[in-house]
């Protein structure tokens, strides 16, 4: 028989644990860099901040690309600011081979993805698609 002040406790634990967190977790295609090719990245955990590795590239038509980047990190070092935030890491674009100081914010399924070299900054939205 559970006292009925455990009860109420028990109660308040099951529901405080109940909340659910947005996860960047998964596979998010890019959007397209200039020559229409997109990539897949998929995120992971990397000693407590979130980094991604390019999984797989198309072209713009949606034809495998055999990328020599595959596998390589494109994010790195984010750090979780609030429930669906990241910021103080860094974006790698292959195609300029720049490195971005980056943020993130996650909507749903599309994820707004930032960056900037010095006062020239870019944005764009990558959707996941696993």
């Amino acid at each position: 028989m559970i006292k009925p002040g455990l009860s109420a406790a028990l109660a308040v634990l099951l529901l405080s644990t109940g909340t659910v967190e947005a996860d960047v977790r998964g596979v998010f295609q890019t959007a397209p860099n200039d020559d229409g090719n997109v990539g897949h990245v998929e995120f992971y955990d990397c000693g407590g901040l979130t980094c991604g590795k390019l999984v797989r590239s198309f072209t713009s038509s949606g034809t495998p690309i055999d990328s020599p980047n595959t596998g390589k990190d494109i994010v790195s070092g984010m750090a979780k600011q609030a429930e669906n935030k990241w910021n103080k890491g860094r974006i790698w674009d292959p195609g300029a081979d720049k490195t971005y100081r980056s943020k993130m914010q996650l909507d749903g399924d599309t994820l707004k993805v930032s960056g900037c070299v010095g006062p020239i900054c870019r944005s764009n939205t990558w959707v996941r698609v696993k």
